[in-house]
């Protein structure tokens, strides 16, 4: 157990003795946090909207207001010809072309019924299918009020419109803030990352610099060592975990209302996880940019198949498979369902017990593949 302690105390010399290395591990993952927990979002908003109204009637100019009242357009420009919003389309300067035909209001009057162009542009598809929903909401809207005054008046006798009214329930997150579903996801990422590099290059820097033959030659056992080399760096896990936590709360005010204790729990077995595939990607690399190259090799991987930016209802099914061997999903699922629906064990029994057959295989053969000296 000495033994252990005095690596240990080492491996934490050598980490806030690296004075480049302190930076990269407690001020960028914050900054970091900070900076994409604002700009990701699933929000479209200053839509560049224009609209050609060949009608010039009271109905067309409602239709038109719908939009400029709406916060996510921005009414760029009135056009005479389709031709001309075309070009100012191609040039990148409009995203929406609403067309309102001729006898838009008498259609609407004698045939109860009207025909709208909309055109997108949908270079951007995920961008181009929110603004369309965006756009059948408005019109949508605007149908059920028309028609409701349309309809005022039938057989020369009065009639009062029914509406119907919806009043959405929003549970875990009811003031659809983004931020409230992003930045537990994000934080993942960060504490993912930051242990991952970190332990991916932890051995293979003692290749590099000549001294894992020296530590190959000494009485230190092997288990000795794997655990003295990787428990700083499930410390600092916890630590980032911790402080990621404190700024979701008290910047972005997500709510917490399940189990802390949960979350370290399974971040512990989650952190062993990550450690063993760094410490496995260490053992078969001989520099640390062959290291930092693999792990960001992963990474990426990980990151865009964990559910954080695409859901994985939304892949193809071989996809879907692909992702059950991902540990960020895994987390990224736990951490949403502890913080914002209050989760406890039982509901992430399945999840915990994957990720702690995955912690205990991958650092098997990462310990099997660690060749020592005797």
């Amino acid at each position: 157990m000495k033994t252990i302690l005095f690596i240990i105390q080492k491996e934490f010399k050598q980490i806030f003795r690296n004075k480049g290395m302190l930076p990269i591990i407690f001020v960028l993952p914050l900054i970091q946090l900070l900076i994409l927990s604002n700009a990701a979002s699933f929000e479209i908003q200053n839509i560049k909207f224009s609209y050609i109204d060949h009608d010039h009637s009271a109905a067309s100019r409602e239709l038109i207001s719908k939009f400029q009242a709406s916060k996510s357009f921005i009414i760029v420009n009135q056009f005479n010809t389709k031709e001309e919003a075309n070009l100012e389309m191609q040039k990148g300067n409009i995203d929406i072309i609403l067309e309102i035909p001729t006898q838009f209001e008498r259609n609407l009057i004698t045939d109860k019924t009207t025909i709208l162009s909309v055109s997108i542009n949908a270079i951007d598809g995920a961008s181009a299918g929110v603004e369309n929903v965006y756009i059948s909401q408005i019109i949508g809207t605007y149908n059920q009020k028309i028609q409701s005054h349309l309809l005022q008046y039938k057989d020369n006798s009065f009639i009062t419109p029914q509406n119907i009214i919806t009043i959405p329930s929003f549970w875990y997150n009811n003031t659809l803030n983004y931020k409230t579903y992003m930045v537990p996801g994000i934080l993942v990422l960060l504490v993912t990352m930051i242990t991952l590099f970190l332990s991916s290059m932890n051995i293979v820097r003692e290749k590099e610099i000549g001294t894992l033959e020296q530590i190959n030659v000494t009485p230190i056992r092997k288990h000795q060592f794997i655990i003295g080399k990787l428990f700083p760096f499930w410390i600092l896990g916890l630590v980032i975990l911790t402080i990621g936590l404190l700024i979701a709360k008290v910047v972005f005010n997500v709510p917490m209302l399940g189990s802390l204790f949960l979350i370290y729990a399974f971040t512990s077995v989650y952190l062993l996880l990550i450690l063993g595939i760094g410490l496995f990607i260490s053992n078969h690399t001989e520099t640390q940019q062959q290291a930092m190259f693999i792990a960001w090799f992963f990474m990426v991987i990980f990151i865009l198949m964990s559910g954080l930016f695409t859901p994985i209802e939304s892949m193809p099914n071989w996809a879907q498979n692909i992702t059950l061997f991902n540990p960020i999903r895994y987390f990224v699922e736990i951490i949403r369902m502890v913080m914002l629906k209050g989760a406890t064990f039982t509901d992430i029994t399945t999840q915990f017990s994957i990720i702690t057959g995955y912690a205990i295989a991958l650092n098997t053969l990462a310990v099997l593949s660690y060749k020592k000296v005797n």
